[in-house]
């Protein structure tokens, strides 16, 4: 089954030739190595490019052991590119996998490193480089900040709904609710049954995810790491903190005196979490007051599937799933996103006037262009209705509102000229931005 990524291989095309080193980046598993090394070499032979101009190293295998040396790997790179007027292209897929090695020249200087090589590669104008890579002794992050300046980012998500869809077809109500249960990680379609699905899923966490942070970063308090895990995926789409955690658990397991969990242990432990794309921070912005909240902020599930998994398949509630799926599609798109609060002035308890925090779920600014979006499982009373559509009036600015519903699906505009559209036709139409 080939599935169909043109957004980033459309991406990796646009990079070529640009004197830059390709760095392609991503949660584990969510498909680098298959954009790479099936799709991108597909693409450059279909371009008439000869196999054997495309040198790949796949380092976390023994057939290319050797090249794990920086050093070999430069050099035997260069005795086939160098001086030569054809152009080459290099894969160096699972980089991390590199050793650092002495300096032949000073032993006691700072070690060579696979930078080092490709910095050296990277002066080749015959030479076009392309490398992933992530895992327990490197994550991708830490990649793409030693290359910062000197290489173009592909990152890569697990699939949108869209490219699911391209590869299961069928009715896409029944293929929406299996996406919304098992996400989009790609090697999830290739599993023969349901219990295959939610143990392929469970597994990646325990045994890639958390094995990964823990040795990377030598985390002592797993059990702390996991209730972290927990939290998070129980609660997506909530505000929260690492205050609001710290004190969650603390309470959870009965925590107290020297026991209690530490604000900056557990904003650590959020921040790995991050950094290993398991979780995004989407801020609020006050809209009329053009700034931050500095706390609280939500936090989203890189793949709906992973989330699910984590909890057991249990919490399966629409309203806090379909916002997180609407939240990813549109950071796949390329959007910054963000949390708006609009305020209101209404009358308290006691009569009094107070201001009141109104919320819209996303704010969405792609290319210089803004969208307020509101993501509502559906809207079946007036009083609802007015509820999501009273944020929207308080912005005080014409760009442009949509509310994404599970409940329609034909679009249309309302009086007011907000968009109504079902989330089946927002996830599957790439303009609707």
């Amino acid at each position: 089954m080939e599935i169909k990524r043109d957004r980033y291989l459309n991406q990796l095309v646009s990079f070529m030739w640009d004197g830059q080193v390709k760095v392609i980046t991503g949660i584990r598993r969510c498909g680098k190595s298959y954009l790479l090394r099936t799709l991108f070499k597909k693409h450059l032979l279909s371009q008439g490019v000869a196999e054997d101009h495309i040198l790949c190293f796949e380092l976390d295998l023994a057939k290319d052991i050797r090249y794990r040396n920086p050093l070999e790997l430069a050099q035997y790179v260069r005795s086939i590119v160098e001086g030569n007027d054809e152009q080459f292209y290099l894969f160096v897929d699972e980089i991390q996998m590199s050793d650092e090695v002495a300096n032949p020249y000073n032993k006691e200087g700072k070690a060579i490193t696979f930078y080092d090589a490709l910095n050296d590669l990277k002066s080749l104008s015959n030479l076009d480089i392309y490398v992933t890579g992530s895992n327990s002794k490197m994550l991708s992050s830490d990649i793409l900040t030693e290359f910062r300046g000197r290489s173009d980012e592909i990152r890569v998500h697990p699939l949108s709904f869209a490219e699911f869809y391209s590869a299961v077809g069928g009715d896409k109500a029944d293929a929406f609710e299996s996406y919304a249960f098992f996400g989009g990680m790609p090697l999830v379609l290739s599993r023969p049954s349901d219990a295959a699905k939610m143990n392929y899923l469970q597994s990646l966490f325990s045994e890639v995810y958390l094995k990964d942070i823990v040795e990377r970063k030598g985390i002592k308090r797993e059990d702390v790491l996991a209730a972290i895990l927990d939290l998070l995926c129980s609660s997506i789409g909530s505000l929260t903190n690492p205050n609001r955690v710290a004190g969650a658990i603390n309470t959870m397991q009965k925590r107290a005196g020297e026991n209690l969990v530490s604000i900056n242990t557990v904003k650590s432990y959020m921040d790995h979490l991050a950094d290993a794309f398991l979780f995004s921070e989407c801020k609020r912005w006050d809209v009329k007051g053009k700034s931050y909240f500095d706390y609280p902020n939500k936090y989203y599930c890189e793949d709906i599937g992973l989330r699910n998994a984590r909890i057991g398949f249990r919490q399966q509630e629409m309203t806090h799933i379909m916002e997180n799926i609407i939240y990813n599609e549109l950071i796949i798109r390329g959007c910054a996103v963000d949390v708006g609060i609009v305020f209101s002035t209404e009358k308290s308890s006691t009569g009094k006037p107070t201001q009141v925090a109104r919320e819209i779920d996303f704010i969405a600014t792609l290319g210089g262009k803004k969208v307020y979006i509101q993501s509502a499982y559906a809207l079946g009373t007036e009083e609802k209705s007015l509820t999501e559509n009273k944020p929207f009036s308080l912005t005080g600015d014409s760009f442009p509102k949509i509310i994404v519903r599970h409940d329609i699906r034909k679009r249309w505009y309302d009086d007011n000229g907000i968009l109504n559209v079902g989330i089946i036709d927002f996830l599957m139409d790439d303009t609707i931005l």
